[in-house]
């Protein structure tokens, strides 16, 4: 595709292994400090509440954009109470919500990512925030030209003005565009405004409760096995 100029990456499931990730360092830091809790149920309730209170966001533009720093924060604690996780301070629910910004890559994002980078522009299209998108992509190596995340655009995927805006930002026509990700439903709202697409299956990325997004739900543009694929497919 020889008009195509930027890659955009959704970022949570797609390039960073966010349930691996968390359940590991929660794991690791419940036993330092000798807390019994059933870590993986918190990760899995937490992204359950994930889409839900962006969709509240997106619903109610009349109360205010909060980042997906702060919706993570607002969510963890119920959930913790709700799964008998008791004893945390305020410090110990900061800490959990920090670990967003301390995920592990997939084996293959990195050096996918950095042949990528030799032929075209990359940056997320995450639904993260500005603070969280950077210092995950510091911890996880991810070499990124520029970071765009939903933070600057003031809405949340799938709405249309954060992948318009993205390619306004570059400069280029939504053609010259091409949205990356594991999520079928991201790939279906780009395709609708023009963008080109390529999806990249994560089977993995819910462990046992992964219920979609197993296979392309489409045509799109390219089919690939993992972000080094990918770069094989485009040439890099």
């Amino acid at each position: 595709m020889p008009d195509v100029k930027a890659l955009l990456f959704d970022t949570f499931g797609t390039v960073v292994d966010w349930r691996g990730s968390l359940i590991a360092e929660f794991t690791a830091w419940g036993e330092a400090r000798g807390i019994n809790a059933d870590w993986a149920a918190l990760v899995d309730a937490w992204r359950g509440a994930y889409r839900p209170s962006m969709d509240a966001v997106r619903d109610h533009p009349e109360r205010g954009f909060l980042t997906l720093d702060e919706l993570q924060r607002q969510s963890v604690e119920p959930l913790a109470a709700r799964l008998g996780i008791t004893g945390l301070s305020k410090a110990d629910f900061d800490h959990l919500t920090f670990g967003w910004h301390r995920l592990r890559p997939w084996p293959d994002s990195v050096p996918g990512l950095t042949r990528l980078k030799t032929k075209f522009v990359i940056s997320p299209l995450s639904n993260g925030n500005v603070a969280l998108m950077t210092n995950l992509s510091k911890n996880a190596g991810l070499p990124w030209d520029l970071i765009l995340c939903a933070e600057i655009f003031r809405r949340y995927k799938p709405d249309p003005e954060i992948y318009l805006g993205a390619a306004k930002l570059l400069g280029l026509k939504p053609e010259q565009v091409m949205m990356v990700a594991a999520h079928n439903y991201d790939l279906v709202a780009a395709r609708s405004l023009g963008l080109k697409t390529a999806f990249v299956p994560r089977v993995t990325e819910y462990g046992p409760h992964q219920k979609e997004d197993f296979e392309a739900a489409s045509d799109w543009d390219f089919v690939v096995a993992d972000i080094e694929d990918l770069a094989g497919r485009l040439g890099c």
